[in-house]
């Protein structure tokens, strides 16, 4: 979840498959806002470039999709950070949960939160999305301009992902999303990340004593956090920080990649009022469409950390053992051999093999509730906001500096 030191400071190192000359300056400069350029570029001109970091990391990026989706599933990547010196993986204390993981380490990590997830009990949480998301569309203005991240996608996704885990009200706030969101663009300020990593601990060792003490006390709590602690003070094999990881990650992916979905996929719906017509005259393609949202600005920009434990070869280079690997998903999903015309919406596109949630033993383990909450997002703003516009320019719209992520810090929209 985390990226190495000096990210903002990059200089792309010359090889013989790209030029440090060949880049063009304008595609770098807007990588943020719109990646989608600048990925066209690299599968066209440099389907696998070397990337030098200031710091000295070294970092290899494949744009193409065949690559992509093979290299997902390589078990020549390993997803242990402590094999890259320098890398700082995320918060301090925070980085042994399953992202971070090979098997067998993976397996049993996944297998503990495995049971929170599957497809029975997903569906028994559509009446809980559905009634939060009324709720809170119930609380907007009949007219005006409101910011459906703030005011929609993040309470409800947090709402929900505090439910599974267990969260007591008290310790579900408006300053926990805060602090979470914070992890995701730490601040380049070293005393100021410090403070901001030891409230995110305080929080986490507070939300597992909270878990302990009703267990010591006899009250019996049917959710995830709860048995991850019985797990560890149990016969189950769960350590002290991989507990507290473990919590941390689900809370933070649990809720973040979700928002990115309906803030990502609302955008793309309003800049195309062709497409947003049809699905509100074609509820029927809502399943199709949320698949092509997905593919087509994906919540996840750049798959999470993967280091090679051996050379591997692929787009007529090699990447030496050793080297931090970036599968960039966004572009993947744009590779028009694989996707025509792959830079077009089209909500009832099928096929539609996307790598949005990922492939292999990594695939994303909550893939299933996200699908449903984009599709209660979706249903009801369509429904209950037929006049909903943008109330700021494209242009305007900012976008979180994240380089595994994908998604706007606001989206202000115009109801009425």
């Amino acid at each position: 979840m985390g990226m190495p030191p000096g990210d903002a400071e990059v200089q792309f190192a010359a090889g013989p498959w790209a030029s440090l000359d060949d880049v063009p300056q304008d595609l770098l400069q807007h990588r943020n806002s719109d990646p989608y350029p600048f990925f066209a570029w690299l599968r066209r001109n440099a389907p696998l470039l070397h990337e030098r970091k200031r710091s000295g990391l070294s970092v290899w990026h494949v744009a193409g999709y065949a690559d992509v989706r093979a290299l997902l599933s390589d078990n020549r990547l390993s997803k242990r950070p402590e094999l890259v010196p320098m890398y700082v993986p995320g918060p301090a204390g925070l980085n042994r949960h399953l992202v971070h993981a090979d098997p067998p380490e993976h397996t049993r990590l996944r297998g503990l939160v495995n049971a929170a997830f599957i497809p029975r009990r997903v569906a028994a949480l559509e009446p809980l999305i559905t009634r939060t998301a009324q709720e809170l569309l119930d609380r907007l203005p009949e007219f005006g301009v409101v910011d459906l991240i703030e005011d929609f996608a993040m309470p409800l996704t947090f709402n929900l992902i505090c439910t599974i885990l267990g969260v007591p009200d008290e310790l579900n706030t408006a300053r926990t999303r805060q602090i979470l969101a914070e992890t995701v663009v730490p601040s380049a300020d070293a005393a100021r990340r410090a403070v901001q990593e030891e409230e995110l601990h305080d929080y986490l060792l507070a939300l597992v004593a909270h878990k302990r003490a009703h267990a010591a006390a006899g009250v019996a709590e049917a959710d995830l956090l709860g048995a991850l602690v019985a797990a560890h003070d149990g016969s189950d094999h769960l350590g002290e920080e991989e507990l507290i990881g473990t919590a941390y990650l689900l809370l933070l992916v649990g809720h973040d990649t979700t928002v990115n979905l309906i803030g990502n996929g609302m955008l793309a719906l309003l800049r195309h009022p062709a497409e947003l017509l049809r699905l509100r005259e074609e509820p029927g393609l809502m399943p199709t469409a949320i698949e092509e949202l997905l593919r087509y600005d994906s919540p996840v920009r750049d798959a999470t950390f993967r280091v090679s434990t051996a050379p591997v070869e692929l787009a007529g280079g090699v990447i030496p053992a050793g080297a931090i690997v970036s599968l960039l998903i966004g572009s993947a999903n744009r590779d028009g051999g694989y996707f025509p015309e792959p830079d077009r919406l089209d909500l009832a596109r099928q096929p539609n093999d996307h790598l949005a949630f990922g492939r292999g033993p990594h695939f994303c383990i909550g893939a299933a509730l996200a699908r449903m909450e984009a599709r209660v997002a979706f249903g009801l703003l369509l429904a209950r906001c037929p006049r909903l516009s943008l109330a700021f320019r494209v242009e305007d719209l900012r976008w979180r500096p994240s380089r595994v992520m994908r998604g706007l810090e606001r989206l202000p929209v115009m109801l009425g």
